[in-house]
C-alpha cells in the first residue's frame, strides 16, 4: 500500500482517491487539461480551501520503528488485516531497539525484520524511560522461560492463546510490575485492538475500491 489516501468534499458527499505524487492542487487547479473530474457530477474538479483534499493517515507501522509496542500482523501481508479476511493473524512484541518477539512453532523468534506493516500498539509512553530499560531486560528474560518452547505451541493453539497469549502473559507481568491490575484477553482486545482492526480494515476497503475503480464515495 504504497500510495497515499485523500479525502475531499464534492457534491455533498466525501470522496476518496489516490493522491498525485508532486503535483499540488494549486498546479492542478492553473490547468484545465489537468483538473481531475468530479466521479458524482463529472464536472471538473476545482477546490476551494475547505474543500481541499486531506491525506489519510495509515492505520499500518513499521513495526521495528515503534518501540514496546504490541504488534499485529499476517504472513500474507497488511491486506489480510481485513475483518473479513479468512486468516491466520501473528502477535509480536517489539522492544526498544525494533526487535520484535514472537510466539511460533520455533519457538520464540527475534525479528530483525518482517514486521513492516502491521498495527502497531504501543504501550510504554516514552517519557516511561525507567519502564522502557525494564521492558528490555524483563522480555529478554521472559522469553526464554520454558513455557514457551516449541513443543508447548500446539498446547497453547489448542486453547487458541500460543503467540497472543505470549504477548498477553507478558503484558499483564509488566502491568504487575507497574502496579497495575492485569487485563483478560477480552479486556485487552477490547480497550486496545478492535478500533485499531476496525480502522484497519476500513482502510483496506477504502484502499481497494479505489484501486478498482479509481475513487471511493461515501454519502453524507
Amino acid at each position: 500500500m504504497e500510495k497515499t489516501v485523500v479525502k475531499f468534499r464534492h457534491c455533498g458527499k466525501d470522496i476518496y482517491s489516490f493522491s498525485k505524487p508532486g503535483v499540488t492542487l494549486k498546479e492542478q487547479n492553473a490547468c484545465t487539461a489537468e483538473r481531475p473530474v468530479c466521479p458524482v457530477c463529472r464536472n471538473a474538479l476545482v477546490l476551494g480551501l475547505l474543500e481541499a483534499p486531506v491525506a489519510l493517515p495509515s492505520p499500518f507501522t513499521n513495526g521495528h520503528g515503534t518501540r514496546c509496542s504490541f504488534l499485529l500482523g499476517a504472513n500474507e501481508g497488511p491486506w489480510c488485516l481485513g475483518e473479513w479476511r479468512e486468516t491466520e493473524l501473528h502477535v509480536g512484541l517489539s522492544d526498544s531497539k525494533g526487535l520484535v518477539y514472537n510466539y511460533t512453532l520455533a519457538g520464540v523468534q527475534r525479528d530483525e525484520h518482517g514486521w513492516e506493516q502491521c498495527v502497531s500498539i504501543q504501550l510504554v509512553p516514552p517519557y516511561r524511560q525507567d519502564l522502557i530499560q525494564l521492558w528490555d531486560a524483563e522480555l529478554n528474560l521472559f522469553s526464554s522461560l520454558p513455557a514457551w518452547t516449541p513443543e508447548r505451541f500446539h498446547e497453547e493453539r489448542e486453547f487458541g492463546s500460543c503467540c497472543y497469549g505470549f504477548a498477553l502473559t507478558f503484558i499483564n507481568h509488566m502491568r504487575s510490575l507497574d502496579s497495575k491490575a492485569p487485563l483478560s484477553r477480552n479486556e485487552f482486545t477490547s480497550a486496545h485492538v478492535l478500533s485499531r482492526m476496525k480502522c484497519a480494515s476500513m482502510y483496506i476497503r477504502v484502499y481497494e475500491e479505489i484501486a478498482q475503480h479509481g475513487f471511493y464515495i461515501v454519502d453524507k
